[in-house]
């Protein structure tokens, strides 16, 4: 029987969740298994990856093989670095202290990269809410003023309509004197 550790999709349209399971080959994909050893949400920004790594591993040196899109994820949280160096400790390569050794520097640097996208990511969020709000400021600076100036053009455009009625009593009160003088 060959064992794979695979993912089975749940969640709804669009919207995927899988869990990581371990199953026979021949099962269909969301079908009977034979353990669940975690989740994958890849609908956040890092995709969220929680599994018993101990499982993963156990599961890796007894002969189970992962699927591409497990292996890739096997190797971003450092079970297949585990299974290499151990392999190496079975052959007697190099010492368990200095594996493992190894692989807590590699989980330390690999923890300070995904906490550095992390920032990266809030910091960038941040920055595109500023600017949208600047933009918004002066659009809404820019109808202000085109508020203010139709405003004063309004001022401007009453102001000599009420010069010319003053000057048009005065010019028939002028044109009436002079018909008086006339007469």
């Amino acid at each position: 029987m060959a064992v794979k550790i695979r993912l089975a999709r749940r969640g709804r349209k669009k919207a995927a969740i899988y869990d990581i399971i371990v199953a026979d080959s021949r099962s269909p994909r969301d079908g009977k298994f034979i353990e669940k050893l975690g989740t994958y949400n890849p609908n956040t920004n890092p995709a969220s990856i929680n599994f018993d790594q101990d499982k993963a591993f156990q599961w890796m040196m007894n002969g189970a093989q992962p699927t591409d899109t497990v292996k890739a994820m096997l190797s971003y949280t450092g079970v297949l670095y585990r299974r290499h160096l151990q392999i190496g400790v079975i052959k007697g390569a190099i010492s368990q202290e200095t594996a493992d050794a190894r692989l807590e520097e590699w989980k330390k640097e690999k923890e300070s990269k995904i906490e550095g996208k992390r920032q990266g990511l809030v910091s960038d969020k941040e920055a595109k809410r500023k600017a949208a709000l600047e933009a918004e400021t002066k659009v809404k600076e820019a109808r202000a003023e085109a508020i203010r100036q139709r405003e004063a053009d309004k001022v401007a455009a009453s102001a000599p309509a009420e010069e010319t009625t003053e000057e048009a009593p005065e010019a028939a009160a002028e044109g009436g004197e002079s018909t008086e003088e006339q007469a």
